[in-house]
């Protein structure tokens, strides 16, 4: 086994090819991932495979190919567009004599690089080492046993499980960390509810645009650059409405295809945020030849961190490079769907908020509930949960409780409380409120 380098950004690109012919995009994604993680590619090669070596990955041939193309470079390290076993990792490495980086750890990578809060920081090493604990056992490799002679007579095995255990020891206090963050998060949410304040959050692929929109919609300065996963901690700032009211937007990370599900487990706090919205503004770059795949990939993880269910809206942006005018498309019921607007421009913005104001608005069920002296819980959790427009005291004991609270809301205290309105369930702010 050689000596695995430390540091090392000059590169060559593995783009493996299963299944059908890959869009360009996809080829010009991974070598946007690789300028993000700062790697200097010397040259690229593509491995068609009909099937997986279990092994290696790859063919011996294309291996062999692979090889004298990293000699002739002089490349210190292999980027693979694909995920490796930690066997296949281990293997690789070996017959390259050079380091193996999968899609997998390139990402992590980027994402070490990107990260400035606390939190950020914290998932981010949570999701490296337990990246990291499947693959422990090829850097000990110089310390095994088999080995024999006089100064390498290693711990072996005993070396490793000791590392084991103490990455197992780091992995549990960053888990206990990021749940004391979660918790903090959830005060901060539940405050935005007693508050009847709604949270709007922007999910969409990497580059589509979501920083811009922020900035433009919140007046921040969130950083936007044309690069990958350029923002990766979540952002709230509160934004007015046209018609009065505000609610808080939320800038998440973006997504991209075979998100690492390390990052999806370690960013759960974070992407809470996202569950817990009243509505999702899917944003999409539309001037991408891929964008229906692209937003096919964003679908599948908002599945992943069970928010495939919320309301959602898409935000074609960028439909000014398409020479397309701001515009609304609507469903059969009238419903918006699909904004078409420039977030660079800021064509389009006033629709937008215009849309988001009125789903607010009509996501809202107005009414009468009257409540019983052993209903004094389901009081409490509407004062937290609800807008308690007033209250009258009932001659036989109880409350009678005119409230305004979002569809999802009620629904979830109709199934969990038994919550149950007098009159007519009313869509819409009540009147004079």
């Amino acid at each position: 086994m050689f000596d695995r380098p430390q540091r090392g950004e000059r590169a060559i690109l593995l783009h493996v090819r299963i299944g059908p012919p890959p869009y360009r995009e996809d080829h010009d994604e991974f070598v946007a991932l690789a300028d993000a993680a700062g790697a200097e590619v010397l040259g690229e090669l593509e491995a068609k495979l009909r099937n997986i070596n279990p092994r290696i990955l790859i063919g011996t041939g294309k291996l062999d190919e692979l090889k004298h193309l990293a000699e002739a470079v002089d490349a210190e390290l292999v980027l693979l567009d694909h995920s490796l076993t930690p066997g296949q990792e281990r293997n690789l490495e070996r017959a390259l004599s050079r380091r193996v980086v999968d899609r997998t750890g390139l990402i992590l990578d980027i994402f070490a690089l990107r990260a400035r809060t606390f939190e950020g920081k914290l998932q981010v090493e949570l999701a490296q080492l337990e990246h990291l604990s499947t693959r422990l056992v090829r850097g000990w490799t110089h310390l095994e046993r088999q080995k024999g002679g006089i100064g390498l007579r290693g711990p072996g095995e005993t070396q490793l499980e000791t590392d084991r255990r103490l990455l197992d020891q780091r992995i549990r206090q960053l888990q206990s960390r990021l749940r004391r963050l979660t918790r903090r998060r959830g005060l901060a949410r539940q405050q935005r509810r007693k508050n009847e304040v709604p949270t709007v959050s922007l999910v969409g692929y990497t580059n589509a645009g979501k920083s811009t929109l922020f900035n433009r919609l919140t007046t921040a300065d969130v950083t936007v650059a044309d690069q990958l996963f350029a923002t990766l901690d979540p952002t709230l700032r509160r934004v007015e409405l046209p018609l009065g009211g505000a609610m808080v937007l939320v800038d998440t990370v973006g997504f991209v295809r075979d998100l690492p599900h390390e990052l999806v487990a370690a960013f759960q706090s974070t992407l809470e945020e996202t569950r817990e919205a009243r509505l999702l503004l899917h944003v999409v770059d539309c001037s991408d030849p891929a964008h229906l795949e692209r937003a096919e990939n964003v679908d599948e993880v908002l599945s992943q961190i069970g928010a495939a269910q919320l309301p959602l809206v898409q935000v074609y942006n960028k439909a000014d490079i398409l020479g397309i005018p701001p515009r609304v498309d609507r469903s059969e019921s009238g419903n918006p769907t699909r904004v078409w607007m420039s977030a660079a421009t800021g064509e389009g913005v006033d629709i937008l908020l215009n849309v988001i104001t009125d789903y607010l608005h009509l996501d809202v069920i107005c009414g009468t509930v009257i409540l019983s002296v052993s209903q004094a819980r389901l009081r409490a959790l509407l004062y937290e949960r609800a807008t308690v427009i007033s209250e009258r005291l009932l001659a036989e004991g109880g409350w009678e409780l005119d409230v305004e609270i979002d569809r999802r809301g009620f629904d979830n205290l109709q199934l969990t409380e038994n919550l149950q309105m007098k009159a007519d369930m009313v869509n819409g702010p009540a009147v004079g409120h």
